[in-house]
């Protein structure tokens, strides 16, 4: 057989409420609801972390984002770059035969030439490296050189590239990694699209978003025909998911100067974009694959993020090329309708700056999951850093190199009880068990911390 082809399509900050499949409401996203009932949709898939960098991290090596020392979004201090040691996706498949493609966000190392997507497996890249980008105003690297908006909108520069990144590999076996910035802030979309949802009483956020999400849809609708015009469709397994939960939100987008309120439906989920409840780490995930994979069918089996590399690569019937032992297993016979085995334990933890297992940190073994909630202290982000990232969208000159930030020990108070809850009967964690289960939340806990000292003691190793 042929090795397949491989499309990842990665939306970013995009929920489960935002596909028209789901959401039962204003969302249109006609080619993705489309593309569900040809694919396998997993309804229990967890990204690799609550926020962009971490989750990629996680998604390009197999590996917990702590291990590999992108903890962070912060690209101006250098807390996105994913360790010169590490092995990604695309140098494995890319020592496999296969052409390598990024379109696209990266978010795993920003400003450091050793840290470009050409260097960590990618033949071709045009995209931006660091968080987020300008839907108009874009400024984009191609290969390392600097491509200046000619006035499209960003979304859909980066689906008529993929699709000819299509077209030029479509005699040979390749990876293609899509990796929208939709519908992430700025909140940025033609206005045709943004009428109807206005005109439907929805929020000004959330019209933006669900118009930015449209667009993304028909986006992934050019992607699929070019898949069919080369011929390339049935051979080749397309993927699509988002880096994280929604922002859902009410306040103030420094970015376009104005009041917005993103709150919106995401399947009564608890949580969302930067916590550890599932709104914040359970995301969408479609696989179609015609020659290999059923087609309509809804697969409950918990897979992670890490899961993809060992499972991509036995798609492709490749072996790992050197790097650090993998936390992900191969999922492809799950995929294929074979009872999976017992789903291992899970693990996340994100805060800003230093990590600190005492936030926003969980674990995940069978039905159960325990949770320590958010510490505002260890969420905050300093004002020049907030500042620099910006800057480096909108005033790139003024900062070439990351400005490492040196975070003195926190003060915050008495962390709150982990909390626990059985998911099998409470999907959206609204009852907390860890008076009734005490026992099992101390082991719960224990489990956690032993992996975060495990986690933090290998990111502490990194040199680079």
């Amino acid at each position: 057989m042929l090795k397949p082809n491989i499309v990842l399509i990665v939306a970013d900050d995009m929920g489960y409420g935002d596909f028209g499949l789901f959401n039962d409401g204003p969302a249109r996203t006609p080619v993705l609801d489309a593309l569900a009932d040809e694919s396998v949709c997993l309804t229990q898939h967890y990204s690799g972390s609550c926020v962009c960098a971490p989750a990629r991290a996680a998604l390009m090596t197999g590996r917990y984002p702590h291990r590999t020392g992108a903890i962070d979004t912060l690209e101006g201090q250098g807390l996105d770059r994913l360790a010169l040691r590490e092995v990604t996706l695309a140098d494995n498949l890319r020592a496999a035969g296969y052409a390598t493609g990024l379109v696209g966000k990266w978010h795993l190392g920003a400003l450091d030439p050793r840290y470009h997507p050409n260097a960590r497996g990618f033949d071709d890249f045009l995209g931006f490296r660091g968080g987020w980008a300008d839907y108009y105003k874009w400024r984009l690297d191609r290969n390392g050189t600097t491509e200046h908006s000619d006035g499209r909108y960003l979304t859909d520069v980066f689906a008529a590239e993929a699709s000819a990144f299509i077209e030029r590999n479509a005699q040979r076996p390749f990876f293609l990694h899509v990796a929208f910035n939709a519908p992430h802030t700025p909140l940025q979309a033609p206005q045709e699209l943004v009428q109807p949802y206005l005109d439907a009483d929805l929020p000004h956020g959330v019209a933006l978003i669900y118009a930015m999400n449209e667009r993304m849809d028909a986006g992934v609708g050019q992607i699929l025909d070019a898949l069919d015009r080369t011929g390339c469709a049935d051979n080749t397994i397309v993927m699509f998911t988002s880096d994280n939960g929604p922002q859902l939100s009410l306040g103030y987008d420094y970015t376009m100067d104005i009041e917005v309120d993103t709150r919106r439906f995401n399947c009564n989920f608890n949580g969302a974009k930067g916590n550890v409840f599932e709104g914040g780490i359970r995301v969408p995930m479609l696989a179609r694959w015609p020659d290999g994979l059923p087609a309509g069918q809804r697969n409950d089996a918990l897979v992670h993020y890490v899961d993809w590399l060992p499972t991509l690569l036995a798609t492709a019937g490749a072996s790992r090329v050197d790097g650090a032992p993998i936390d992900g297993a191969s999922v492809l016979p799950t995929l294929r309708g074979e009872t999976p085995p017992a789903a291992p334990r899970r693990f996340w933890q994100w805060n800003r700056y230093t990590p600190r297992v005492e936030c926003n940190a969980a674990i995940r073994d069978g039905r159960w999951k325990l949770v320590r909630p958010r510490i505002t202290e260890l969420m905050r982000v300093r004002p020049e850093h907030s500042q620099m990232d910006r800057d480096l969208k909108y005033r790139p000159g003024l900062h070439e190199t990351t400005i490492p930030a040196e975070v003195t020990e926190r003060q915050f108070p008495v962390p709150e009880a982990p909390m626990l809850f059985d998911l099998e009967g409470d999907p959206q964690e609204q009852n907390d068990l860890a008076s009734a289960e005490p026992q099992r939340a101390a082991a719960l806990l224990r489990e956690l911390e032993s992996w975060f000292e495990e986690v933090e003691t290998e990111r502490l190793t990194i040199a680079d």
